[in-house]
């Protein structure tokens, strides 16, 4: 296994997935310094080219329980100025890896927490999890995403919901509304979510980048500008040795037999 270390924040790379490990006891509360290596560990797994999908990780007891609130509770306005992008944009590093992604949820993915959650493509969750955007109680709102990333996830009054409430939301509800994709055995959360990522090791890498891009680009725009974008990034796989190898093996073998490279 291939582990690059920060000091809160482990990326571990083992046959072709990646593990962005969250550790900093209790609670993986994301301070500052949590959100920075978070950014830094999804950058290395988005430029890896013996990274095919990731895994975000929080450990066996909880996933993680929000923002650092001590840290953040003397701050000024101007302060949280200074902040704000940098917060939102180190969990839009995990949103923006160029591969598949999932989120293995124990115990609490609570505030920044279900933020980092809700920048994976998908999460697993595993029995008795709670989740939620509880900041109103504390006389704030979701700062890293939470306003957009759930209301896109799961429709504008089931996010309302959740987030004027600040309420947590079980595993059986969770997986009703679409917050979650998976409920599993609490100990089974990680092994469930790397075997799910390994089914992407082998694939054809770019063109599983540009479905992600095409599905993540066009719901931010009108549809006739995401089918433009779904049409250039369709036409420009073309170009790549793994479109060439699919059909061929497909007019020659039939479907699902292709052997992909990544290129």
């Amino acid at each position: 296994m291939a582990t690059t270390s920060g000091e809160l924040v482990r990326l571990e790379v083992e046959d072709g997935v990646a593990t962005i490990r969250l550790d900093r006891p209790k609670m993986n509360a994301l301070s500052v310094q949590m959100q920075e290596e978070i950014r830094a560990a999804a950058t290395e797994a988005a430029e890896r080219h013996d990274v095919a999908a990731v895994v975000v990780y929080g450990g066996e007891r909880v996933f993680a329980a929000g923002a650092d609130v001590k840290e953040m509770q003397p701050m000024s306005y101007t302060d949280m100025v200074d902040r704000s992008a940098a917060l939102q944009s180190s969990l839009t590093a995990v949103a923006r890896i160029p591969k598949p992604t999932v989120a293995a949820i124990t115990g609490y993915a609570l505030g920044g927490g279900c933020e980092l959650a809700l920048a994976c493509d998908f999460r697993v969750a595993g029995e008795g999890t709670r989740l939620g955007q509880p900041e109103v109680l504390l006389g704030i709102i979701p700062g890293a995403g939470g306003t957009q990333r759930l209301s896109r996830l799961v429709g504008l009054a089931k996010a309302k919901d959740l987030i004027f409430s600040g309420r947590f939301v079980e595993t059986d509800e969770a997986l009703a509304i679409g917050l979650v994709d998976k409920v599993v055995p609490a100990d089974e959360v990680y092994s469930t979510s790397v075997a799910w990522m390994k089914t992407f090791v082998g694939g054809p890498a770019y063109a599983l980048r540009a479905a992600k891009e095409a599905i993540d680009r066009g719901v931010e725009v009108d549809l006739d500008t995401g089918l433009e974008i779904e049409r250039m990034l369709f036409a420009g796989l073309f170009a790549t040795q793994d479109r060439t190898a699919g059909m061929v093996s497909f007019v020659e073998q039939g479907p699902g037999k292709a052997t992909f490279e990544g290129r």
